[in-house]
């Protein structure tokens, strides 16, 4: 049974910190690409970043881009999202999504086969 569990969300206030991670079992992690996706109230989910399943690319959305971080520990079977000078706009459920790995870090939703239960971040102005 294959299961991604996120940790690490919280309240925040805006310029501040977070750093998410996302525990995977029930895969070969190593031969996975992982992403983080995110959704607020109201809105659809949208991609926030990805990584191979080497750690060798990543992608990022151009939001996030020069503020967040994903990286990758394939001992320990768990993606990381370190979260830097957050804003309010990054408020939402952030998820962990895992797919078979490719060279190609995609963005989209339905291109991940498995996903985490969310974690809330909640950054106050």
């Amino acid at each position: 049974q294959v299961q991604l569990v996120e940790s690490g969300g919280g309240l925040v206030q805006a310029g501040g910190s977070l750093r998410l991670s996302c525990a995977a079992s029930g895969i070969t992690f190593s031969n996975y690409n992982m992403a983080w996706f995110r959704q607020a109230p109201g809105k659809e989910r949208e991609f926030v970043a990805a990584i191979t399943w080497s750690g060798g690319a990543t992608n990022y959305a151009d939001s996030v881009k020069d503020r967040f971080t994903i990286s990758r520990d394939n001992t320990k079977n768990t993606v990381i999202l370190q979260m830097n000078s957050l804003k309010p706009e990054d408020t939402a459920v952030y998820y962990c999504a895992g797919r078979a790995g490719s060279r190609i870090t995609h963005t989209y939703a339905s291109a991940y086969a498995y996903w985490g239960q969310g974690t809330q971040v909640t950054v106050s102005s």
